[in-house]
């Protein structure tokens, strides 16, 4: 029988990496970092993706100096903060948003616990000198980030301590006094002088003005606005905010279990009722619109409620009067009307009008605060004036740049560090480039398509390399992921937390920090998944040495685009070729 095996068999002597396969492509994969939703919701501009990653590494100062860099104040806002960006994070369409502000409370915690120091970038020092009045977190801000750009810089504050509103507007049981002070020693350490019981009148703002290169106004608002209602004699009914300011500086007045009424339905008023409640009155908060309207933050609503706050929404005060030593409140029902998506409701006075009768042995307003001095605000016209975003620079006749709740179209804490941030961009840009590049300037270094502004982009860093789009969800591989649920804040139960001042939420462990930032699908950030280089059919996916880098190797890419649909973070993108093929 013969053989039916053929004499020679076809075989290569070389390997096929002369087949430069590259040369088929006519579309090209590209890594292509992007912006992520929640960025670009952050007032404060955070790299919020990118802490994430970083804190789920345990990477804990690295993912704290990442916060440093747009925010000086993050045991502040990871306390207080109004969390815009978990109302944009993509992983909310998926199961649940990131408990966000409870991982940037506990990497600010542990940065504290562990007395770490950044290290954070500087410009060399200018020659302008800056004067900030009002230590609040706008002026805190503004002298942080003025400092980190290179300007001489002196806070002048009229109280005896920093803070402002911090320190003086929230009660301890949201943000204690030892965590704030230790906050504003730290921002401190950036290297400006701070003069407290140093008030600034308008003569002395005046000389200031000739006596610095600039001067940024962040006063903030402190002067109450009335009821404006029949009976209410000057002075008669206090003030949340004044209220809330005696209970931080150490007063204790006893209500002795008899009713107090709050006016208002913000956050100021909500902590006026939360901290009646905690000095023995029963609180009742009397707000004109329903519950779904309050400004306030909802779960502080709910959490009031639970302590035993009593809300009487849909009522608004008509008449005071005295009687027997105490104070005979005429309520007004109101009715709601629907109004567009996202706006509070309308009302008028319910028909027929129906009116309840409250005694109640104190009233406090929280419906509004206004500048102290008219010349603290704003200009209205002037020739030399630019309106920002959360600030306005006026020019003539001296550079004057108004910051803070007073120049903010939203009064937060996050936004008041945004105004100070952009102030001290805009100023840098002011001295160094001319007015004419302000607005240029600023353009340059925002987070995606949102209002706010990054220093590390303004500075020049890896952050500018990135696309300004922010990822949307649809865009987001969600095959790679799996459904967990949020993080719980732990908290005191509601009988412990009306009992005194303890700080209601507690801190939570390593462990559950980094469990929670897991979950974040870094929207837009590679975090070196190693998913483009697995799935590559061609082998053109090259890792660095250092493994912390990738590359993509044209020669041999026939530009499939496997690696770029299975990029769970859209960290890549597909375009057309554009090299004649003659070149290649």
């Amino acid at each position: 029988m013969k053989n039916s095996t053929p004499p020679f068999v076809a075989h290569s002597f070389r390997t096929t990496e002369g087949n430069k396969t590259g040369s088929w492509r006519f579309l090209r994969p590209r890594y292509d970092e992007k912006t992520a939703p929640c960025a670009a919701a952050c007032p404060a501009g955070e790299d919020i993706a990118r802490i994430e990653m970083l804190t789920s590494q345990g990477l804990f100062k690295e993912a704290w100096e990442t916060i440093l860099m747009e925010n000086p104040l993050p045991a502040v806002c990871g306390r207080v903060c109004l969390r815009p960006c978990e109302s944009r994070c993509n992983r909310r369409e998926f199961d649940e948003a990131i408990a966000i502000r409870a991982i940037e409370r506990f990497l600010a915690d542990t940065a504290s616990r562990d007395e770490l120091k950044p290290s954070l970038e500087r410009f060399a020092s200018r020659k302008q000198r800056i004067a900030v009045v009002g230590a609040g977190p706008s002026g805190l801000a503004a002298a942080f980030f003025l400092s980190r750009l290179g300007y001489g810089c002196d806070l002048f504050e009229s109280a005896p301590e920093p803070g402002g509103v911090l320190r003086y507007g929230i009660p301890s049981y949201r943000l204690p006094a030892a965590i704030l002070a230790a906050e504003i020693e730290q921002v401190a350490g950036s290297g400006f002088r701070l003069y407290c019981e140093k008030p600034v009148t308008k003569a002395l703002f005046e000389q200031i003005g000739n006596d610095y290169d600039a001067v940024f106004l962040g006063c903030g608002r402190s002067r109450s606005v009335g009821l404006l209602i029949e009976g209410e004699e000057p002075g008669e009914v206090e003030d949340g905010f004044e209220f809330l300011r005696r209970i931080n500086r150490g007063e204790s007045p006893a209500f002795s279990n008899a009713q107090v009424a709050i006016i208002g339905g913000g956050n100021t008023a909500v902590d006026a009722a939360r901290t009646v409640l905690r000095l023995g009155g029963k609180p009742v908060l009397i707000y004109r619109r329903r519950r779904e309207d309050m400004p306030a933050f909802e779960e502080e609503i709910s959490m009031a409620l639970e302590e035993g706050v009593r809300l009487l929404e849909l009522w608004t005060p008509l008449r005071m009067e005295r009687k027997e030593g105490r104070y005979l409140l005429t309520l007004q029902q109101m009715r709601a009307f629907d109004t567009a998506p996202g706006q509070k409701s309308r009302v008028e006075p319910a028909e027929p009008r129906s009116t309840m009768e409250l005694s109640v042995i104190h009233i406090l307003k929280a419906v509004g605060l206004e500048a102290a001095e008219e010349w603290q605000n704003p200009p209205e016209n002037s020739e030399k004036i630019l309106r920002l975003s959360d600030s306005v620079l006026v020019r003539s006749p001296s550079i004057v740049i108004h910051g803070g709740d007073l120049a903010s179209r939203i009064r937060s804490v996050s936004h008041a560090v945004a105004s100070g941030k952009e102030a001290a961009i805009a100023l840098d840009i002011l001295f160094q480039k001319g007015p004419d590049e302000v607005l240029p300037g600023l353009e340059s270094c925002r987070v995606g398509n949102g209002p706010a502004l990054s220093l590390e982009m303004y500075m020049r860093g890896p952050r500018c390399a990135r696309n300004p789009h922010v990822v949307v969800f649809d865009e987001i591989n969600r095959d790679h992921f799996q459904f967990a649920a949020r993080l719980v804040q732990p908290r005191l139960l509601a009988e412990e937390r009306s009992r005194g001042f303890a700080e209601i939420d507690l801190r939570i462990s390593a462990g559950l920090a980094m469990k929670e930032a897991e979950r974040c699908f870094n929207c837009g950030l590679c975090n070196q998944c190693d998913n483009c280089r697995l799935y590559c059919p061609d082998l053109a996916v090259v890792r660095q040495t250092d493994s912390s880098a990738r590359s993509i190797d044209y020669d041999y890419c026939k530009g499939c685009g496997i690696c770029v649909v299975e990029c769970p973070r859209n960290a890549m993108s597909l375009e057309k070729e554009s090299a004649p093929r003659a070149q290649r």
